[in-house]
Order: structure tokens, then sequence, then C-alpha cells
């Protein structure tokens, strides 16, 4: 059956019956949509009558609210898919009013396909339902012209209907912050201004069901702050971040898809109260357990500020089933970001004037980073690895080609009695001095690149195909002009300073002040094909070194035209 980019999902079937069956509806779901599925929640609804059926409203519940927390943790199981449940039609008490005419929601990607848990009696995909569905998918979103509709009948098991007869009702996970016990029928409140706050890197699956909580509460307006700059700084693995816009830019179109009516107020969070201990307009706060005690500091914050609190709503974390022993147990941007080490970023450079065959990896990272290591790694693994300080001693040797054009530059007073440029006197010369170091740098970097492309014929006499060229300034030195891909190994500036003091007996500060003249992690990833990591235990490191290179060989396999 054809695979469509996008489509709708209308679910029929009463919530109680619906949570067991939505495993197996999912899974026929993501068979047929390989990109975004809307998700449509109309419960009771038949296709079979001889009218055109119609969208009515549906109660906001706290089984409501759940059932789209289980729905949301079950679409983790589906990474492929952007999964958004439309809340247009579900509302809170004090909006729950007869349906009034309503035009057809504009949806940023118009589904090419409608299906549906509708099953008629004779398991068939039978026309009239079919285009009954396909007029109720029209008349209430902008679909492709061209729709195409499929009944599911998903494959339920033979124990589906003895969970269905349980009448389970779903794990609690949204609770209001009040002493009130709260049951599954229980309307939920509605309110006029809320707000959410995150940093929503890569959004996820856990930031919409936060997100989807808040759009119900709120009638008008939803505030919605966004981590930046210093709520950043604490974050794993910060240089894989999504920049602020293009977070924002993910953010705010999930929330017009999924709730046009409101109106969206997304501002950079700096600070970690941001509206939410200022704004006296403000009636609630969605939260998660991990932010909970933020919340509460900010009821605190606002009752010291003759402010009324918040109404705090506590979201339960969605647990990641499929997490590896070094990642969070929830789903987490931060997983996300792990996952993207050792994996293309952006396309290789294409670089014919390179020798025949040969693939050629620059290899950089700030000091302490243990780019070294990941050298002797992918070493291990069949490089050929070429390193720059090597060669950098070789260019300096008296008989080397930087010797006479450094001592005429520098002097013969940087010369010990036995001739050999003295390293840390033509150090002391250059660093803090941006001439001087520039002086230097335009002499010895030239050399030091066509020695490594010496070094480059010699692995391909070897015949090696991969070529790994091991250097800290590899960026600093435009050195990236002559290989395929950029690799860069990053860890934290406080790991990296704590490396160096133990490794080179430096001080902190003589440490930090050597980070500082280099280019920032987040400066080298801003121009890196492959993002490494040695922040974690040596196996987790050689795992995610072999994952890069074998994804590296697949590349190299499907594009040998990038390195012929």
């Amino acid at each position: 059956m054809a695979v469509f980019q996008s489509g709708l999902l209308v679910l029929t079937t009463p919530l109680a019956s619906l949570a067991p069956r939505l495993a197996p509806i999912l899974t026929s779901a993501a068979r047929l949509v390989n990109h975004t599925l809307y998700v449509h929640l109309q419960p009771g609804m038949s296709l079979e009558g001889p009218a055109q059926p119609q969208s009515s409203p549906v109660q906001a519940t706290f089984e409501v609210l759940d059932f789209i927390a289980h729905l949301y943790a079950g679409a983790n199981f589906h990474r492929h898919l952007d999964v958004r449940i439309l809340l247009t039609n579900i509302q809170t008490k004090s909006a729950f009013l007869p349906p009034l005419p309503s035009s057809v929601q504009n949806l940023a990607h118009p589904p090419e396909v409608v299906l549906t848990d509708f099953q008629t009696l004779d398991g068939s995909q039978y026309n009239p339902v079919k285009q009954q569905l396909e007029r109720y998918a029209t008349s209430c979103y902008s679909c492709c012209p061209q729709l195409s509709s499929v009944l599911l009948y998903p494959d339920y098991g033979t124990g589906m209907l003895l969970v269905e007869s349980l009448d389970v009702p779903l794990s609690s996970t949204i609770r209001p912050a009040s002493p009130v016990a709260r049951s599954p029928k229980q309307p939920v409140r509605g309110y006029h201004r809320g707000a959410v706050g995150g940093t929503f890197d890569r959004l996820h699956n856990a930031h919409k069901v936060l997100l989807s909580v808040a759009c119900i509460l709120a009638q008008e307006q939803l505030v919605v702050g966004v981590a930046d700059k210093d709520l950043l700084k604490s974050k794993l693995l910060p240089e894989l971040l999504q920049p602020y816009a293009e977070r924002v830019e993910h953010l705010s179109e999930f929330l017009v898809d999924i709730k046009p009516s409101l109106t969206f107020d997304v501002i950079p969070l700096l600070d970690p109260y941001g509206p939410a201990g200022s704004d006296p307009s403000l009636e609630f706060l969605v939260v998660s357990e991990e932010t909970y005690r933020g919340g509460m500091a900010a009821n605190r914050f606002r009752l010291e500020n003759d402010l009324e609190e918040l109404a705090l709503y506590q979201i339960q974390l969605v647990k990641d089933e499929s997490h590896e022993q070094h990642e969070e147990e929830k789903v987490s941007s931060s997983n996300a970001r792990q996952r993207l080490l050792g994996k293309l970023l952006r396309p290789p450079n294409k670089r014919p004037e390179l020798p025949s065959g040969l693939y050629v990896i620059g290899l950089t990272g700030i000091s302490g980073s243990g780019k070294s290591s990941i050298a002797q790694r992918l070493k291990g693994l069949g490089a050929f690895v070429i390193d720059s300080d090597h060669l950098g001693h070789r260019a300096y040797a008296p008989s080397g080609p930087a010797y006479q054009p450094v001592v005429e530059a520098f002097g013969t007073d940087i010369l010990h009695k036995d001739g050999i440029i003295n390293r840390k006197i033509l150090g002391s010369r250059v660093f803090g001095n941006k001439k001087q170091m520039k002086i230097l740098t335009d002499i010895v970097w030239p050399v030091i690149a066509k020695l490594a492309r010496e070094e480059m014929d010699l692995a391909v006499a070897e015949g090696k195909d991969v070529c790994v060229i091991d250097a800290a300034m590899l960026l600093e030195a435009g050195w990236q002009n002559m290989v395929h891909e950029v690799w860069t190994v990053v860890i934290p500036e406080t790991e990296a300073v704590r490396r160096i003091v133990e490794r080179d007996g430096l001080s902190e500060a003589a440490a930090q002040s050597r980070l500082q003249s280099q280019m920032s992690g987040q400066q080298l990833v801003d121009q890196s094909h492959v993002v490494l990591s040695t922040l974690w235990e040596p196996h987790v490191t050689q795992l995610q070194v072999e994952k890069a290179w074998n994804l590296l060989q697949k590349r190299i396999a499907k594009t040998p035209q990038a390195h012929d």
C-alpha cells in the first residue's frame, strides 16, 4: 500500500475501550504515514448512518487528558512519526457550549490520507463509509485535493476483548496541585490565561503532553517561555541544542496546528521564574515532575509580591522504553542529543583535489576533550592517523621546512644552545600577541598542511581508504578545506579544565586561559559534520566511535564519487 507523508487519524471508539487498542492502531497508522500524523478524537461517532456526521465537542475531563498523555507515550515507539493531537473540539467545562458553525481548520501539513479505527460489520473497505470519512475530514480540516481514505482494522490480538471488559482506567498522569482528589470523569476547568515553559529542543512527545494540557486549560492566551542563554549552560551537550529561533519555529507550528483559536505569546525565558513570577494576569502554570518545585517557588515569589498564586498542573514524565544504559529513563531532549553523536549532521564536502580513493576526516576539539584518544580508537578500526602535533615538531626541527623562516622572523634568541627551537620561549613571544601569533601561524600552518598531504599519499600507498587528521587547530588553520568531513569531540568546559589540570599540572586559571585562546566547542560544532563526546565511560566512547565508523563506511560505499 502507498506510504503517505501526512495523515489524519479519526478515532471513533469510546475512550475506555480505545486505550487498550491504541498500540495496534498506531502501528497500523505508522505503516501508512511516514511523517506527520494528526489525530482527531470523536468518540462514539458512526460513519454508517445516512446523515453526514458532524464534529461535536468532546468534554475535557481528566480521562481525556490522561488519554492524550497515553497516546503520546505510545507514539514513542514510532520515532519517524510527528504525532499531533488536534484539540479544537476538546472543550473545558467553562467553554463547553453547543457547537458553532466554524470554518475549515488549516494544517501545516495537509493530510494526504484519512484513517480511522471505525469498523464495518463485514470488515471491508466499504466505499460509502470511506466517502463519509473523507467528507467528514474535509469538513473539519484542510486536506490534500486527492485525499485517500483507509479503514485500518488493526490486529488487536486474542486478549483485547478481555482487557476491554475490565474497563481499567488509565494511569493518572496529570495532577492539579490541590488537596481535592480528582476522578477520571471529572471535568477540567478552563482559564483565560496561563503559562508553560521549557527548552523545547527537538520537540518530542513529552513536550507535546505538557503543551497539549496547557492548550486545553487556556481559553484565550497561552504564554510559552522558551529557555535561552544562561538557562542553557547546564544542559547536556549544549553545543547540539537547536538555535532559539529554530526551536520557536517548530514550537509555534505545533501550537497553531493543535489549537489555532488560542493566542500564543512565545517569549525567551532568561530566568527560572519568567512571567510566571511576575505577570498578574496569569491564572495557571503547567509543570512537569522535575519542574514542580520551580512552580512552587514561583508561587512563593508571587505571594511575596502580593500576587495571587497560580493553579499548578503537574505532568508525569513520559518513560523512554528504549533508552540506553547511559541515557535518561524519561523521554528527553538530552537523549535525542546523545543519539546524534556519531551521526552525520550535514552533507560531506566534495574534495576532488585529494588523493583518489582516500576519504579524509579532520578530527578536532578543545583542549582536554579526549580528541587524541578518539584518534587512537579510529586507528584501531583501520584509519590512517596523521598527528598534526607530530608534524609540527617535524616542521620546527633544524632540518624542517619551517625552521629557518621562524628563526628569521623571531631571532636566534628563541634557540637552545644546540640550535633547536625553544618552543616555550617562542610560545611566550606569541601568546596573547595576535600580531606575533599571526606571523608564526602564517609560516607554520601552510608547512604542516603540506606535510599532511604527503602523509595522505603514504596512506594511499599503504592501501588505506580512511585518513584522520588529528588537529586541535584544524578550523583556525583553515585545514577543513582539505578534508571531506570535520569531526569534533565535545565535553563541558568544567570537565576540560579538570582534565587539563590533572594531565598537565596547570592551575585552573591557566587551564581556563588556554581554553579561552581556542575556538569554543559551540564554534567547532557549528562547522562540524559529526560530533562525538568522551563524557561517559570508555566503553560508551568506544561504542560511539564504532557507530560513527560504521556509518562512515556506509557513506563511503554509497558515494564513491565523493572521494574518487
